[in-house]
């Protein structure tokens, strides 16, 4: 029997608005995955640790703040420091189009703004993964 996906929602940085992640989280596991949720505050370091800890395929980070281009690179550094460089990273919040490529060039997978309809994050992570639709 093949285990369910398994997701890390994570809010890194000062940003404490979560109801989006929230949302993500609850239409995720809906869909059949298997989510953690870390809740806000959360560092990078703490994010690498807990996708380590939770065996986790998929991370989504959700920034709001405006600090993804600060934010972001450190979360993969620190995935990277804990053998988790390989992992599906995807991230969500408000996110201007000019940083769409260059959080893809620095190894975000997925780029979702507001209003993203949770089954194109879900239909994405399957993709990417390879699961079945």
């Amino acid at each position: 029997m093949k285990r369910k996906v398994r997701v890390l929602i994570a809010k890194p940085g000062l940003d404490g608005h979560d109801r989006g992640a929230k949302v993500v989280a609850r239409a995720l596991r809906d869909a059949g995955f298997e989510v953690v949720y870390t809740g806000i505050r959360q560092t990078p370091d703490m994010i690498a640790e807990a996708a380590l800890q939770e065996d986790v395929d998929v991370v989504g980070l959700s920034i709001l703040s405006g600090a993804h281009m600060a934010l972001a690179p450190r979360v993969l550094e620190a995935l990277e420091r804990v053998g988790m460089g390989d992992v599906l990273v995807l991230i969500g919040g408000i996110i201007p189009d000019d940083d769409i490529p260059k959080l893809h060039e620095m190894g975000i997978r997925g780029v979702f703004g507001p209003g993203t309809p949770t089954s194109e994050i879900i239909d994405f992570i399957r993709s990417e993964l390879g699961e079945p639709a």
